[in-house]
């Protein structure tokens, strides 16, 4: 008998050339939290001078400094810089980033744009031939974006959908609401944009879209249920909660656990099936 394929096929490594137009700069920040690290994207269209990155990642000039050179070793320069959302280890070096290439920075969050342009959904950013669709994808944080790579039926998620594992929802600034609307989203995506590519912002790449944001809905909806349980048994705290239902995950994940029970929490009120204080 084999084993069954973990959801979404994941790649066998992580970094590298991952479609004709996406190439994986892994920067050296491995933890609990950032799996393998985290991922910034060189995004090109082939033959063209110019590429986009995604996701600077920390502030790192070692990591900063092997993202130039790699875009230099295509023969390319780097024309912009995209930011998929806040959190500091997507985004805190995207100010430094900026000054060794000369490039703005646009983002959905004001306070992390670097120049006059920012992002917001259904736009569509055109660089040297390149067409990258924003996608509007909150719920891990408000601010989050997905980047709808056409040409490649690929989409970069930041940590929307993660290469491996489940995401956090980052309460109170993330909302599960809106993460599930946002999974609908990528899954609507998978069908009728027929994309079938994660481009992560941790872990590898998934060649299985479709089945992976089938299965972090289903997922989440395994967990709501627990959660609604464990308050129905007399559970009365998010702390309480997580060492009932998150008995059987690492403790060093907990303190994240708790953010998206939290969050979990606010949803079950917000919809009349728990009432707590």
């Amino acid at each position: 008998m084999t084993a069954p394929q973990p959801p979404g096929r994941p790649q066998p490594t992580v970094g590298g050339t991952a479609t004709a137009r996406a190439l994986c700069v892994l920067a050296p920040n491995p933890s609990p939290m950032t799996l393998d690290g985290t991922n910034t994207w060189v995004v090109a269209e082939p033959g063209s001078p110019l590429a986009v990155v995604i996701d600077p990642g920390p502030l790192d000039e070692e990591h900063l400094a092997r993202v130039v050179a790699t875009v230099e070793e295509q023969g390319r320069r780097v024309a912009l810089t995209l930011l998929t959302h806040g959190h500091p280890d997507h985004a805190e070096g995207a100010g430094r980033f900026a000054e060794l290439t000369g490039t703005p920075v646009r983002a959905l969050d004001p306070a992390l744009r670097l120049g006059e342009e920012g992002l917001a959904a259904g736009d569509t950013v055109t660089t040297g031939g390149l067409e990258l669709r924003v996608i509007a994808t909150p719920g891990h944080t408000a601010d989050s974006l997905s980047f709808h790579l056409p040409a490649d039926r690929a989409v970069l998620t930041g940590d929307t959908v993660l290469g491996r594992g489940t995401t956090v929802v980052a309460h109170p600034d993330g909302r599960l609401g809106d993460y599930l609307d946002s999974l609908r989203r990528l899954q609507s995506l998978t069908v009728d944009a027929e994309v079938d590519t994660v481009l992560p912002g941790h872990g590898p790449v998934l060649d299985d879209a479709r089945g992976a944001v089938e299965f972090y809905l289903a997922h989440r909806a395994h967990r709501l249920a627990q959660v609604e349980t464990a308050v129905e048994s007399g559970l009365r705290t998010a702390a309480d909660v997580v060492a009932h239902v998150y008995a059987d995950v690492d403790r060093a994940l907990w303190p994240a656990a708790e953010l998206s029970v939290r969050a979990q929490l606010d949803y079950l009120r917000e919809h009349g099936l728990i009432e707590l204080p």
